[in-house]
């Protein structure tokens, strides 16, 4: 089945959630209600796709803390909203799904039953260790699931993903030949080692030379004045930190910051 192209390099912007049913800071006196909550991811997806963004990423960003790798139904069905009104507000634009901190099948299960274009997933093989404790890959369930459910659905999939630390001693160089030839990823993934926080500009090059072909796309904290090196040698970038009001994650998204960023990608092309 035909999966998503995407302009080279490639702009995705992030939608971060803010806390879903269920989560800690959805109870708190300053959550917002699920409506608010939607509202919220409209507004950014029209701002992000606006501006120009290629595609949109949406996330669970704000359920911390994060389940390691199986959420609950109300997260599942509170991200099935969100990605549903994300594509109604930015329609002809690819969506994808990451679901925190690794339920890639839930994510499956949304983009199957939303229509979005593909989904993230930071461990797809091998472990790690995170602050969920250890996190390990199901490839090998997760692309069965693909093949009967969204077989158009394309799999990114990150390799030596932040906020971790591999469990194995490959390289990364080793883990993104891995993740293309044997974990059968359709795009990798490289990051800092947290939110907003860039890899180096040899980090990217390594894993594109050892992804046989298959894209990389930055991950993390990605900006104005570190696109050109990082973009030397990636597809695009997944970009959330940047493009919001001062650059603070938690803020809502900056029209202003998408539009010069994406001028910045226009250049590079």
């Amino acid at each position: 089945m035909p999966r998503p192209v995407f302009a080279r390099p490639a702009l995705i912007g992030v939608v971060h959630l803010p806390a879903l049913p269920g989560a800690p800071r959805y109870e708190r006196p300053d959550g917002l209600p699920l409506a608010r909550v939607l509202e919220r991811a409209t507004a950014d997806a029209r701002a992000l796709a606006g501006e120009g963004c290629h595609a949109l990423l949406v996330e669970n960003f704000g359920d911390v803390p994060f389940h390691a790798e199986h959420v609950p139904p109300e997260s599942v069905a509170a991200l099935a909203l969100a990605v549903a009104a994300v594509r109604a507000a930015a329609p002809g634009v690819a969506v994808g799904v990451n679901v925190l901190r690794n339920d890639a099948r839930a994510a499956l299960g949304v983009c199957a039953a939303t229509g979005a274009s593909f989904l993230r997933v930071n461990v797809l093989a091998g472990a790690a260790i995170t602050d969920q404790g250890l996190v390990q890959g199901r490839a090998a369930e997760l692309l069965r699931e693909r093949a009967r459910l969204a077989p158009e659905v394309a799999l990114f999939a990150d390799a030596h993903v932040k906020h971790a630390t591999p469990l194995g001693r490959e390289s990364l160089a080793e883990a993104v030949e891995d993740l293309v030839s044997r974990a059968l990823c359709d795009a990798v993934v490289v990051s800092g080692i947290a939110t907003g926080r860039p890899p180096t500009a040899e980090r990217v090059r390594e894993a594109a030379r050892a992804a046989r072909g298959a894209p990389v796309f930055v991950g993390s904290g990605l900006d104005l004045d570190n696109a050109a090196a990082l973009l030397e040698h990636a597809a695009g970038a997944i970009v959330g930190t940047a493009l919001k009001f001062d650059g603070r994650v938690e803020e809502p998204v900056d029209p202003a910051r998408v539009r010069a960023l994406r001028m910045r990608f226009d250049a590079l092309r």
